[in-house]
């Protein structure tokens, strides 16, 4: 694999290019992952020009290139853990009131002294799992994981009364009250990596850091792409039974189409539908298929929550005021150390996203992982999820 990468000398009145190649070291390890780290940074030239410095990373090895070809080794950092911690249980776990109606699970893991760490699940309604615990390191992290309205533990379940990322974001600062931190790391995933957005958009100064994974920032291209025909190019086989379960005179639009059989008053339908969503997404989340994962599709009891909350917010555009929201306030949150892990191949969250995003906030590193979809699982990911986590305990301990 060859990468052509531009590098770019500025200055006030002109500009050079220079076009530079990579070839990135051959791994025999088979454990190894590939990836690419783009973090914008410019530095002065002996010419008083400003050297637009791209860095390259592949399998642990990091290159910085400058115009002129040249490449510098540098480590910023020490090497990180990039292996998921071992399985723990929680020390604490409750349930939390937030409105009239809704009632959230929340648990706590790890070091009950530590740097404290929200988890932010996917969907939505797609709800914590055990193995949300292992991207930390629990001897530094007081882990948080809660399920959100409607999600997981959390009751009523599946419910969409009075559920909507404002709701969520008020839900997360009740939880942290109650938890009684000051402040707390985020860590988001899929719709976690939105939600981790909005609320750190909406509380800047309650965050120290950031992780987000498999980014969404719930434009309606996005939504079009996985949910109107485009991801369908690519998976076929898994699109038609999600299509087919909808009428040819009602394809114009597959959310709204799903939203009225979601929410149908005869149950079964609503299950169909949820198991068909559900389904859909479960068989493009990962770049080679995962059976268990596949699987959930067929739990009524998830399905529902998750097809009725997701399609839900959907149709509702994320309750944002605009398309373009999260990428128009990034500069509320420029300050936040962020790390962004994407996977190459990520169909229900493509990579477009996550590109769009580190252009509008050039701050935060990006983390491409070449042999990835969307899921948290796969190994790349979870490789720099991990080290993500790490590099923001070296800063936390240094501070």
């Amino acid at each position: 694999m060859r990468l052509s990468i531009l590098g770019i000398a500025l200055s006030s009145n002109s500009y050079s290019c220079a076009s530079l190649s990579l070839i990135p070291p051959i791994s025999t390890s088979s454990s190894s992952t590939s990836s690419l780290s783009f973090s914008n940074k410019f530095t002065p030239s002996a010419s008083g020009k400003r050297n637009l410095v791209l860095r390259g990373q592949s399998g642990g090895f990091e290159s910085e290139l400058k115009p002129g070809g040249l490449m510098e080794s540098e480590k910023e950092f020490p090497e990180f853990n990039r292996n998921l911690y071992p399985s723990i249980e929680p020390y604490s776990s409750g349930f939390l009131k937030v409105s009239d109606i809704h009632t959230i699970y929340w648990e706590q893991s790890g070091n009950p002294n530590g740097h404290p760490v929200v988890f932010l699940h996917g969907g939505p309604g797609g709800g914590t799992a055990p193995s949300n615990r292992k991207f930390f390191d629990p001897e530094f992290y007081r882990i948080i994981l809660f399920d959100q309205r409607g999600a997981g533990k959390s009751t009523p379940h599946a419910c969409l009364v009075e559920n909507t990322t404002w709701d969520l974001i008020s839900d997360v600062e009740k939880l942290r009250e109650h938890l009684e931190i000051p402040e707390w790391q985020v860590f988001g995933g899929s719709w976690g990596s939105t939600l981790a957005l909005a609320y750190s958009q909406s509380h800047p100064d309650k965050v120290t850091g950031m992780v987000l994974r498999g980014i969404f920032l719930l434009r309606k291209k996005e939504i079009d792409w996985f949910y109107e025909g485009g991801a369908a190019s690519i998976f076929p086989d898994a699109w038609e039974p999600f299509r087919d379960l909808i009428p040819e005179n009602e394809r114009g639009c597959f959310v709204d189409a799903y939203g009225k059989r979601l929410n149908s008053d005869d149950q079964e339908v609503q299950y169909a539908a949820a198991r068909a969503w559900t389904m859909w997404e479960m068989m493009t989340a990962h770049l080679f298929p995962n059976n268990d994962n596949i699987k959930r599709g067929e739990d009524d009891k998830f399905s529902l929550a998750f097809a009725r909350i997701e399609n839900h917010y959907f149709v509702n555009r994320g309750f944002f005021p605009s398309d373009g929201f999260l990428l128009d306030n990034i500069d509320k949150i420029r300050h936040i150390k962020t790390t962004i892990v994407q996977g190459r191949y990520d169909v229900c969250c493509p990579m477009m996203s996550a590109w769009d995003l580190h252009k509008a906030w050039p701050e935060a590193d990006l983390k491409v992982i070449q042999d990835a979809g969307h899921s948290a699982n796969e190994p790349g990911i979870a490789a720099e999820l991990v080290a993500a986590n790490e590099k923001l305990k070296h800063i936390k301990k240094g501070a």
